[in-house]
């Protein structure tokens, strides 16, 4: 798992909502080529830790970093990536290794939103941690994938032949860009990070709805689709008939609550009173 802290925590936040703008609109085929620019650039900023520091150095304007983003990369990722490249570099990291962590998270992210748009999220979320669990029993798997002696490419082999006509397409694009990935760690954490980001991505696109009664479909429909427009992805609902939600709704998707009960509307009158 990923864990951001301090200022690095907020950064990523800020970077969620750039990528919910830069989804908006995409297919799931654009989707996946985003997420395998973004890998691009994750292995050359992870390969450099002059790169990485130069990238989060915040006595350096945004304009300036910016402009290195684009000498290093405009000529092989498509503008989509460079856009989010630049708002990475625009926002301040509590150390310059949190950069690097930001884009790999909004990268599975981004992979995983394509598998929204194809339908496909749940299965890869499943098939990521029944990937993680045959890593656990079967060493042999283990010590081949994580042989710094392998080239990726042999890697990508290894686990086509494996499960390449099992998996979903994004789940095999994920564990692919694991194998060109150089990160200092061992193949059980890497996997475990993808799985927290599509676990992250999942929880951002289904919606849970408290209500005390039932909604008709039509109401669950427009709901869906005013979601679907604030986040760029289909969104789906999970709604929970509630009998002590004093009328309207609780919606709650990754981080957010929006809260119009009645319940809610009178405890902010009673706090505001006692303040």
């Amino acid at each position: 798992m990923i864990v951001l802290g301090g200022s690095s925590r907020q950064s990523l936040a800020a970077l969620r909502v750039a990528l919910d703008n830069t989804l908006k609109g995409v297919s799931a085929g654009d989707a996946s080529a985003i997420s395998s620019d973004l890998f691009k650039a994750l292995v050359a900023i992870d390969s450099s830790t002059g790169l990485r520091r130069a990238l989060t150095d915040s006595s350096r304007d945004a304009a300036s970093k910016s402009d290195l983003v684009s000498d290093l990369f405009k000529k092989s990722l498509g503008g989509p990536a460079l856009s989010l490249l630049g708002t990475a570099v625009s926002l301040r990291w509590s150390s310059p290794s949190g950069i690097a962590d930001a884009i790999e998270q909004i990268a599975v992210e981004t992979e995983a939103a394509a598998a929204n748009l194809g339908n496909s999220l749940d299965q890869v979320q499943s098939e990521i941690f029944t990937f993680s669990k045959l890593l656990i029993e079967n060493p042999e798997l283990r010590t081949a994938l994580s042989a710094r002696a392998e080239t990726p490419a042999a890697k990508q082999e290894l686990l086509k032949s494996i499960f390449g006509a099992k998996f979903a397409a994004s789940t095999n694009s994920l564990l692919a860009h694991r194998g060109e990935s150089r990160r200092a760690r061992s193949i059980e954490k890497t996997v475990a990070a993808y799985s927290h980001a599509v676990t992250a991505r999942r929880n951002r696109v289904n919606a849970h709805i408290k209500s005390s009664i039932a909604l008709s479909d039509g109401q669950a429909k427009k709901l869906a689709d005013s979601l679907t427009k604030q986040i760029g992805q289909p969104v789906h609902l999970n709604i929970e008939i509630d009998p002590s939600v004093l009328g309207g709704i609780s919606i709650r998707f990754g981080d957010e609550v929006i809260d119009g009960t009645i319940a809610n509307r009178l405890a902010e009158a009673s706090r505001a009173l006692v303040s």
